[in-house]
């Protein structure tokens, strides 16, 4: 379980197959206080951590992971968004985050709005997802609050400490990020869903 509240920025230091599962060796500020078998989300990805070296610790990810988020497009020197699982007792300054991703989006806009920015997102309605105005997403692990909201799009506003110490400072219009929708939301949409069908 997550928040959505980014600690530090990650390396990607190297990339390793094996079958369908790709490896990743990650360097941050904070390996020195992981454990094996501890959940790291990455870029909102929750990863288990199998190896420590040093700086860097390693992940192994299943081919469902890769199919499902933009995991399968990182490179070696790509900056990732790290977030340890929550601690009970912790305050929730972010939002309820699993740390499962539900689809990807691609960001289609850029505005900067004098101190701040917004970004907008177009995702694939085909899953059922929604947002709405006011209401929390995840956007590559970072908790957010949606400005704008339609069918199938919505922006969010981005204040500059986020902008600084989250990878939305690399963000360009065209790239891929990966979406956690509420889960709250997801449970009343499938509650609804279920009471169409009887």
């Amino acid at each position: 379980m997550f928040t959505g509240i980014i600690e530090t920025l990650g390396e990607i230091k190297s990339i390793e197959h094996t079958d369908a599962n790709v490896h990743l060796w990650v360097e941050s500020e904070f390996t020195h206080q992981l454990k094996i078998d501890q959940s790291v989300a990455h870029n909102g990805v929750c990863l288990t951590v199998v190896a420590i070296e040093g700086a860097s610790y390693k992940v192994t990810a299943i081919q469902e992971t890769i199919l499902k988020t933009t995991l399968g497009s990182w490179s070696v020197g790509d900056r990732v968004n790290l977030e340890r699982g929550m601690r009970l007792g912790d305050r929730l300054d972010g939002h309820i985050v699993q740390g499962h991703v539900d689809q990807t989006a691609v960001c289609t806009a850029v505005e900067n709005e004098n101190g701040s920015w917004k970004y907008h997102f177009q995702y694939n309605t085909n899953l059922g997802n929604v947002t709405i105005p006011k209401g929390s997403i995840t956007v590559n692990g970072v908790s957010l609050t949606v400005v704008d909201s339609t069918l199938s799009a919505f922006s969010v506003a981005i204040i500059p400490f986020t902008y600084e110490h989250t990878n939305f400072q690399y963000l360009k219009v065209g790239d891929s990020v990966n979406l956690e929708f509420d889960v709250i939301g997801k449970y009343v949409s499938r509650l609804y869903e279920l009471k169409q069908l009887t």
